[in-house]
Formats: C-alpha cells, sequence, structure tokens
C-alpha cells in the first residue's frame, strides 16, 4: 500500500442494472485494501454488507432536502434509520447533507439548516464528535481559483456558502469538494497541459506570484485554492476532503483508458503528500468511481468513470 493509500476511498454508485450484489462489493474493497466509501444513499442493504468490514463511510443524504430543512423530526428519523441503527458495527465518519446542491435555485437554502438539522439529531443520539456533518459541493461553487492564493467563492454562492463554512468550522468539520482536474482540462485545453492535469509534469507549472508556492499539477491547486476560499470567509481552519474525483475511459475529450490509469495511479501515490500550502497533510480523497454504471445519464462519459467493470475485472490496473 502506498502512504497515499490510506488516504483514499473509492466512490460506490449504484446506477446499474448489472452490478454486483452489495456484499461481494464489500469483499471487493477489502480484497484490494480500500478503507474508505462513499455511498449516496442510506440503502439498507448496503450499510448491512458493511456490517463489521471496518470500511470507514461518507454517506450522503440525498435530495430532496426542504424535509429535513423545515423539520427536525425527518432529521431525527433519518439519523435513527440510517446511523445510529448501524453506528455498532459500521464505520460512519462523514454525513454529506446534499451533492452538489449550492447552485440550484431554490434547493441550495435548504442546505444549511438540513445540515443543522441532521447534527442536532446526531448530537441527541451522542454520535455528533464520531461523525461529522458536512455537504459536498461541485467545483464551480468557486468564483477565482487561479492563482490558487485567488480562491474565492463565487457571489452567487457567497449567501449559502459562508454560512455552511462557518457551520464547519464551529463543528469541527471538512467541506467535501468535488474536484475533477478532468474537466478543468477538457473545458481549456489550450491554456492547461494534460501533464499539469494528470500528475506527470516534469517540473513547476505554475507559480503562485502572491504566495510564492509553485505548483506542479492540477489537483494541489484545486484543492489550494479552496483552502483560500475558506480563509477568506473566516474559515481558514476547515479542512478540505475531496469527496469525487477522477478520469473517464471513454465518451469525451481526452478520456482515455491510458489517461485514466496515469490520473488514478499519481493521484493514490501523491495525496499523502499534502499541497504547497499544506505540505505533510495528507488529503483525503474520494476515487469516482469502482464500477462503470451504466444507468448514468446522459450516456456517454457518464458511464465510463469506473476502475472496474460490473464483472469485478479492472478497467486498468491500479494499486491502493
Amino acid at each position: 500500500m502506498h502512504a497515499g493509500a490510506q488516504s483514499v476511498g473509492v466512490c460506490y454508485g449504484r446506477l446499474g442494472n448489472d452490478l454486483p450484489p452489495p456484499e461481494d462489493v464489500i469483499r471487493h474493497y477489502r480484497s484490494l485494501n480500500i478503507s474508505k466509501m462513499r455511498i449516496y444513499d442510506c440503502n439498507q442493504a448496503v450499510l448491512q454488507a458493511l456490517g463489521g468490514s471496518n470500511i470507514e463511510i461518507l454517506l450522503d443524504l440525498p435530495a430532496p432536502l426542504d424535509s429535513f430543512a423545515s423539520n427536525a423530526s425527518a432529521a431525527s428519523e433519518w439519523v435513527s434509520n440510517c446511523v445510529v441503527a448501524h453506528s455498532g458495527n459500521v464505520s460512519i465518519r462523514y454525513i454529506a447533507v446534499g451533492n452538489e446542491m449550492t447552485l440550484q435555485k431554490g434547493a441550495a437554502e435548504h442546505v444549511p439548516p438540513a445540515m443543522r438539522n441532521i447534527y442536532s439529531a446526531l448530537a441527541a443520539a451522542g454520535l455528533h464528535d464520531r461523525i461529522k456533518v458536512s455537504t459536498a459541493v461541485q467545483y464551480s461553487v468557486m468564483g477565482a481559483a487561479y492563482p490558487p492564493s485567488a480562491g474565492a467563492f463565487s457571489s452567487q454562492v457567497m449567501p449559502v456558502m459562508k454560512p455552511i463554512a462557518q457551520f464547519l468550522a464551529s463543528t469541527g468539520a471538512p467541506l467535501l469538494v468535488n474536484a475533477y482536474p478532468y474537466f478543468s482540462y477538457a473545458g481549456n485545453p489550450q491554456d492547461i497541459g494534460l501533464d499539469y492535469a494528470l500528475f506527470t509534469a516534469p517540473e513547476t507549472a505554475v507559480e503562485d506570484g502572491d504566495t510564492g508556492l509553485l505548483y506542479q499539477n492540477l489537483f494541489d491547486a484545486m484543492v489550494d485554492a479552496v483552502h483560500a476560499a475558506l480563509e477568506k470567509v473566516g474559515a481558514g481552519s476547515v479542512d478540505v476532503v475531496v469527496s469525487e474525483t477522477g478520469w473517464p475511459t471513454a465518451g469525451g475529450f481526452a478520456a482515455t483508458v491510458e489517461n485514466a490509469r496515469i490520473y488514478n495511479t499519481n493521484l493514490v501515490r501523491h495525496v499523502g503528500k499534502g499541497t504547497p500550502r499544506k505540505p505533510g497533510k495528507p488529503v483525503e480523497t474520494y476515487i469516482f468511481a469502482m464500477f462503470n454504471e451504466n444507468q448514468k445519464r446522459p450516456p456517454g462519459i457518464e458511464n465510463n468513470w469506473g476502475l472496474f467493470y460490473p464483472n469485478k475485472q479492472p478497467v486498468y490496473p491500479v494499486s491502493f
């Protein structure tokens, strides 16, 4: 196992009609020495299969969140069924209250109160220190990210991101960020080198003139820009967990098996080293995803993020 591997989990998405049963998936994780998993809803069969596995879980509370935002008893019931019922033998570390909701009109404002109600329900069960409540945001919450020290949340999301960041700071929870160098590169290949996105740049590609910090890869720059954004809203103590990252193998620009293999192999080796802004502090990171999922929409690139085919054969070799 690489030094970074302890920091790396894999997302277990289930949008496929040909995926193995949960018990097989848990055995698959354990056989690969993967000790962290993200799951996108409270699926009782999955949670039961996780019992006694010692795999640490990032558990999503999916949309819609309005009932959890307005109704403390709905939050208590979810915590009772999905967390307390399994807390004796499933190691739940984080709850993501919503995934990529902070830019959705009519939905974003439900995120902070839903987070507070889930936190209160955990506190009532005595679990609020062990299990941290956060939300997973897409990288487009950033209004500025270059150079990394200029990182700032966009004015559009600030009314939601500021209270979220302050809640995280007050409870000691990290911000969960879905950060994909692939999309940044694919959207701007004339300015971003493929080697910078794949961790293969031979030397410094970006010097942050404001801090003097040197960046050899886009992943570090993206993470450090979020740290800068958190500092700007008075939440510099908040850690950043990369709740999704990865590289597709087909269906889009530069989406090849070889690029995906290089990205995820180098990611596993790299994250244990920290970033220029926080050297030596491993970046907890979740690769998307364990399997190719044939029911993800729109079809194309969305079906081709898996490390493995549904028959558990590797799309390419990657070791943890």
